[in-house]
């Protein structure tokens, strides 16, 4: 199909909607309800379409001024000046088109759990990750999404050995996505006398949230286990069996919650987290077998991938995927991530637009 070809089918289906809720009473809520949440996507995409096809026709109408030898003068003046302005508004515009009209991520609008676990590193690196964890909190407020923890295993000085946190908001997901894979942070510990650099990381995951229409989970593939919370040190903060851990037996995956004192949230919480595991492993797989033949992917989520280095010396974040470094180490570990995640964004945005072409 050309682009034009997909230009017309856009505003064909856009025009063909409006027809069909014009008339609503041949619908039943839930068609009427599906029609309109896609003439609301489809709307911007028309807009910009119906600009560009203007701009075409004004680019084609200075085009005949210009050819033609009976203009004025000061006409022609106003037409090569317009034609101009026109020339570098199109392949705007029409990449503006490009980018609404690439393939959606069904899960960009999603909520996610995030999951951050020290790796390499002992102390330092449970130190790090709980950077990370604060850093994503500012991120979440700047933003004006909720950050509710899930499940934290804290060591006695401050560090997390792993944490579990969902967030809610609008595109969540579209934009946390880019931060799977392993953080690396070069400092020098507090512990340490002799003043060196240490090298640590921390490994994040980001998972769309689950409804229960997006995956079904069978009761007998489930092992429920039940325990007393434990809080930094060993140290019982709970007198029950509140904790809970969640196995899904066909995959083996695992998850777990004892934030809550009441073992129904734990469950529920944790249920909320294996529903994520199952979906995102669903997805794993299918962007494997779609992504076989694709060298580059920025936002693969591969977890075993290094994306970034945060170095304390030089002050500097450095993004390994589209070779970004910034000099504003503080910034960003006060959540001032836009800039980052921006800029993946458009690179994973031109890839897929390199691909099209």
């Amino acid at each position: 199909m050309s682009f034009q070809e997909a230009l017309s089918q856009v505003v064909n289906r856009h025009e063909e909607l409006a027809a069909l809720m014009s008339d609503a009473s041949s619908l039943n809520a839930s068609e009427f309800t599906k029609m309109s949440k896609e003439y609301a996507e489809l709307t911007p995409v028309v807009e910009v379409v119906n600009a560009l096809r203007n701009a075409q026709g004004e680019m084609a109408e200075c085009e005949q001024m210009l050819a033609d030898p009976d203009c004025d003068a000061d006409m022609k003046e106003l037409a090569e000046a317009e034609y101009h302005d026109l020339k570098k508004r199109v392949p705007e515009l029409e990449r503006d088109v490009q980018l609404m009209l690439l393939p959606k991520d069904e899960a960009d609008e999603k909520n996610a759990i995030l999951e951050i676990r020290a790796g390499t590193g002992g102390d330092e690196a449970a130190l790090f990750a709980a950077d990370l964890y604060r850093m994503y909190q500012r991120y979440a407020e700047r933003m004006g999404w909720k950050f509710e923890l899930l499940d934290v295993n804290e060591i006695g000085i401050g560090g997390f050995k792993e944490v579990s946190v969902n967030i809610t908001g609008k595109n969540v997901f579209a934009r946390f996505k880019y931060e799977s894979g392993v953080h690396r942070v070069q400092r020098v510990p507090a512990t340490e006398s002799g003043g060196r650099i240490h090298t640590s990381a921390a490994t994040v995951a980001v998972l769309p949230e689950a409804e229960d229409v997006d995956i079904k989970v069978e009761a007998k593939d489930l092992r429920i286990d039940t325990y007393r919370s434990q809080g930094a040190g060993g140290q019982h903060v709970n007198t029950t069996d509140s904790a809970v851990r969640i196995t899904h037996i066909p995959t083996g995956l695992v998850t777990q919650c004892q934030d809550n004192k009441s073992q129904h949230k734990n469950k529920e919480q944790a249920m909320k987290m294996m529903r994520a595991k199952l979906y995102d492993h669903e997805r794993q797989q299918l962007d494997a077998e779609r992504a076989a033949d694709r060298k580059n992917q920025v936002g693969s989520g591969d977890r075993s991938e290094r994306i970034r280095t945060y170095n304390f010396p030089q002050g500097r974040v450095s993004d390994h995927r589209i070779n970004l470094t910034l000099y504003r180490l503080d910034e960003v570990l006060q959540g001032d991530l836009d800039e980052v995640i921006d800029a993946l964004i458009a690179e994973d945005q031109a890839q897929k637009l390199a691909e099209l072409s």
